[in-house]
């Protein structure tokens, strides 16, 4: 029970810790993003999305891939696979043109 009630002890005093010392270390951090604006910072968040779903979208190709190979001429499962095939394609569309929908939304609301 001691024991307990100690690492609670310490537990909590590190953590009080934690938030007392960061705003000393985050008051010396400029700007980490180095976005000038809400755009630029929207912008950057949207590359990096799109680079994710991108990349799922390229896993999920292969994954349908094997999916049909090892159907065994199922056509529920060919399906299945022919239907993954699909939404990995729309993945990767969608991720690839992720920098152009944010620029036309953001020409389109001036940003």
């Amino acid at each position: 029970m001691w024991i307990t009630d100690k690492k609670a002890y310490i537990l909590s005093t590190a953590i009080l810790g934690l938030f007392c010392f960061a705003q000393t270390v985050f008051g010396q951090i400029t700007n980490p993003i180095s976005a000038g604006s809400f755009g630029a910072l929207f912008a950057q968040i949207a590359a990096a999305i799109g680079t994710l779903i991108a990349s799922l979208g390229g896993i999920m190709f292969i994954v349908s891939g094997i999916l049909y190979v090892t159907s065994g001429g199922s056509p529920e499962k060919m399906g299945t696979a022919k239907k993954a095939l699909m939404y990995a394609i729309i993945g990767i569309v969608v991720g690839l043109s992720a920098g152009a929908i944010v620029d036309w939304v953001k020409s389109a609301t001036g940003m």
